[in-house]
């Protein structure tokens, strides 16, 4: 039987958040991290950070994989965000909760008490966190401005921003919530762009509520108007709203309106994935450069990351293994080339040159590589040059003293007798996937958001040309 697994999204509130700010409420920010194994947490994502507010509704989502299989332990954590690091433990904490991931779906909307530690909660702070499946990839793409909103500030003009909630279960959901523009009454917003399941769950007739509001810093943000649509209303674009306050239109007969809410432009659009471009064909190249230079240390001092410690491991040849695992698997031909950099090399003293590059086993060009990889001698220290091959790291070549090849006999021996003396297979126990996860994770976001702003969209290999009938051999 297939695996259940689909991507879901989870929306977070929390009521109640003690406050840590003196003179303000707190800013909170929620984490999500989710249970590896053998008391290990990896965070999956974050939320915004919502100033001074005790009882916040979040407007980014998180998400991840369901896997109905097994059971998934997450952890959410409210901080007190007071500055621009992304490190957490010089941040307040605020409470957390755990639970599963099972829990969440079965519930549909969890509220769970935030807890300061085991047996200590957090005043009367709570989280509540529901759960959406993501059923499609399409987005809702929308350039919004306004002309003539009130002025809601003693000094200044309006300090405006928007919030877009969708109804479902009875209640309001905020869907998207814009950034501030300071000090104007007719405010263009930035370009934005909300998933369509989260927007209106998939329904272009979901009734949606806008609220335009005057931003305070403390928190107690003043109303200038709402005016309810759906998405099916917005996609008739260009569109104007009047934008209403509710208590200004029941004590003027006068009243018209507090200022008009333009969509210039909205649209449903379909949203390429990392999976999409993969699948239609790119693919990722894996170039590895050793640094030659003795800013590194002498490699036989355990303080070097060159060091190679008496089981065969340092630093960078974890680090090549975690990342190269991963990635030889997003390239066709399985060739990885390798340079140097940081020595000058005879007889042209170029800075810059071929490193020995083993592929299945074999070596490629090893007497030309020989003759153009020479240790410079200024630097005191022998060097692994790390060959990579088709699932692993196969080889390498160490330099000794004098700066010639450690092994003068054809490549293939060489080959075997450094498998032998370097155990690879020992890197099974390392944490290679945490570490891989570290440099890669931002990839496939760097990658879609590039081909996205060039208008790229996957490309679509055609079906195989269909198979005549199978003819008769000629006499």
């Amino acid at each position: 039987m297939a695996h259940c697994v689909t991507l879901v999204q989870l929306s977070v509130s929390c009521d109640h958040l003690i406050d840590k700010d003196i003179g303000s409420k707190s800013d909170p920010l929620c984490v999500l991290l989710q249970d590896v194994g053998g008391g290990n947490w990896t965070e999956l994502g974050r939320t915004e950070r919502v100033q001074n507010c005790s009882s916040p509704e979040f407007s980014k989502t998180l998400q991840l994989e369901y896997h109905f299989e097994t059971v998934q332990k997450l952890r959410f954590g409210i901080y007190d965000i007071d500055n621009k690091t992304p490190e957490l433990g010089d941040d307040d904490f605020l409470g957390g909760a755990e639970c599963s991931l099972g829990q969440i779906v079965s519930s549909r909307m969890l509220t769970l008490p935030l807890m300061l530690k085991p047996g200590k909660p957090a005043g009367r702070g709570t989280i509540t966190v529901s759960a959406q499946e993501l059923k499609d990839n399409r987005v809702v793409t929308m350039e919004v401005e306004a002309r003539n909103l009130d002025k809601k500030d003693f000094l200044g003009k309006s300090d405006p921003f928007l919030e877009f909630f969708r109804q479902g279960d009875g209640k309001w959901h905020l869907a998207y919530r814009s950034e501030v523009i300071k000090n104007n009454l007719n405010p263009t917003w930035k370009r934005f762009s909300v998933p369509l399941q989260h927007f209106c769950g998939g329904d272009a007739s979901t009734p949606i509520q806008v609220r335009c509001s005057d931003y305070d810093s403390d928190g107690s943000h003043d109303l200038i108007g709402t005016f309810h649509t759906s998405l099916a209303q917005l996609q008739a674009a260009p569109a104007e709203f009047e934008c209403i306050h509710p208590e200004k239109q029941q004590k003027k007969k006068s009243y018209k309106n507090s200022g008009t809410i333009c969509v210039k432009m909205c649209q449903v659009e379909t949203e390429h994935s990392f999976l999409d471009y993969v699948m239609g064909g790119c693919q990722i190249n894996f170039t590895v450069g050793v640094d030659f230079t003795g800013s590194n240390g002498d490699p036989s001092s355990p303080d070097s990351l060159h060091y190679l410690s008496p089981t065969g491991v340092n630093e960078y040849l974890t680090a090549l293994w975690s990342v190269g695992s991963v990635v030889q698997d997003y390239d066709s031909d399985k060739l990885f080339p390798a340079f140097g950099f940081g020595a000058q090399v005879p007889p042209d003293w170029q800075q810059y040159f071929v490193l020995l590059l083993l592929t299945d086993g074999a070596v490629t060009d090893v007497e030309a590589t020989r003759e153009a990889v020479v240790r410079a001698s200024y630097l005191p220290m022998s060097v692994i040059i790390v060959g990579v091959g088709c699932a692993d790291f196969e080889a390498m070549e160490q330099l000794d003293a004098d700066g010639g090849p450690l092994h003068t006999r054809s490549g293939e021996a060489a080959a075997r007798d450094i498998v032998q003396f370097v155990p690879y297979r020992r890197f099974q126990n390392a944490p290679r996937e945490a570490l891989a996860q570290t440099v890669l994770a931002e990839v496939p976001t760097q990658l879609v958001s590039y081909f996205r702003a060039q208008g790229w969209a996957p490309f679509k290999p055609p079906p195989p040309a269909a198979k005549g009938p199978a003819q008769a051999p000629q006499a």
